[in-house]
C-alpha cells in the first residue's frame, strides 16, 4: 500500500527531553514526508537541540516566531507551510508506534469527508489513555447525564466512528484542515480537539478511532504550572459550552456553571 505523504506537527513548549524520543520516533518512521516543530517557547538549551536536530534532515522544518498563541494556534502555523496531504498531530510527549500510520489511512476510506482519524493513547504501563476515543461532549454529559470517555469500554476490534478523539494523536487532510479554518484559535489549551471534531461531524464528516494505531503518552513532562493548566481547561470548556450552546436555557445554564468549572476540574483530578 502507497500511503499519501505525510506532515507530522509537533506543537512544543517548554516540554522537556520526552520531545527528543517523539522526534526521533517521527524521524526514522519511514511513513512520516515531513516533520514540523513548532516551538511555542523553550529553554536555550532545547533550542539549541531543535536547531541542530533540524539542521541534521531536510525532512524537518522548525516554525519559532518567539511567541506563544496556544496549543491549536501553534498547529495552524504548522500546518499552513505543510507540503504533506495528510497532517498527523502528536503530542510532543508522545512516541508513535511503528506501523500506526497506514492504519490509521486505511480508516479514512469509504467514510463521509471530512475523515478525522485518532488512534489508541496509552501510558508507559501500556494502559489506555482517557480521551482518546469518546462521545460528544455535550453540557449533559458534562453533568454526569451520560457517557463522554469511552476507555472503559471493551476495545473495539476494528476503526469505529466516535464522538471525539484527542488532539495529542490524529490525523486529517490537509485541505479539509484549511478550509475548516484549522483549529479554534479562540482555545488557547484545551478542548480545541473536541471542537474540531464536533465540527467535522456537524459538516456531515466522519471523526474514527482506529483502534490498531497507537502512540505511547509520557504525558505530564511540561514544566508549566499545574493550576494554569487548570485555569486554561475551565476557560475552554467554558468557551466551547457557550459556542454549542443550541437554546436561551442552555445558554442561560452554562453562563451559570462556567465559574464553577475550575473546581470541578480540581475535584476530578
Amino acid at each position: 500500500m502507497t500511503l499519501p505523504t505525510i506532515t507530522a506537527i509537533v506543537v512544543s513548549y517548554h516540554t522537556g527531553p520526552r520531545l527528543h524520543e517523539c522526534l526521533y520516533a517521527l524521524k526514522s518512521d519511514p511513513d512520516v514526508s515531513e516533520i514540523v516543530v513548532v516551538d511555542n517557547g523553550n529553554p536555550v538549551g532545547e533550542q539549541e537541540w531543535i536547531d541542530q536536530f533540524e539542521a541534521k534532515s531536510d525532512k524537518v522544518h522548525l516554525v519559532r516566531d518567539g511567541t506563544n498563541p496556544g496549543f491549536g494556534a501553534g498547529v495552524n502555523k504548522g500546518a499552513a507551510g505543510a507540503l504533506g496531504k495528510l497532517l498527523l498531530v502528536i503530542n510532543p510527549d508522545a512516541v508513535l508506534r511503528r506501523g500506526s500510520l497506514a492504519r490509521m489511512v486505511g480508516a479514512m476510506d469509504q467514510r463521509a469527508e471530512p475523515v478525522l482519524v485518532g488512534g489508541k493513547i496509552f501510558d508507559i504501563h501500556g494502559r489506555e489513555e482517557r480521551g482518546g476515543r469518546r462521545n460528544t461532549l455535550t453540557l449533559a454529559r458534562a453533568m454526569g447525564f451520560g457517557k463522554w470517555t469511552l476507555e472503559n469500554d471493551p476495545p473495539p476490534r476494528e476503526s469505529i466512528e466516535v464522538g471525539a478523539v484527542s488532539g495529542a494523536f490524529f490525523m486529517i487532510d490537509r485541505q479539509a484542515f484549511r478550509s475548516m479554518g484549522g483549529f479554534d484559535e479562540d482555545y488557547f489549551l484545551h478542548v480545541e480537539d473536541v471542537d474540531l471534531c464536533r465540527r467535522v461531524i456537524e459538516m456531515g464528516g466522519s471523526v474514527v478511532y482506529q483502534p490498531h494505531a497507537s502512540a505511547l503518552h509520557y504525558g505530564s513532562t511540561s514544566d508549566v504550572p499545574s493550576d494554569a493548566v487548570l485555569e486554561h481547561k475551565a476557560q475552554s470548556l467554558s468557551r466551547y459550552f457557550r459556542k454549542f450552546a443550541r437554546s436561551r436555557s442552555e445558554r442561560w445554564l452554562v453562563a451559570i456553571l462556567s465559574p464553577l468549572m475550575k473546581q470541578a476540574l480540581k475535584m476530578r483530578g
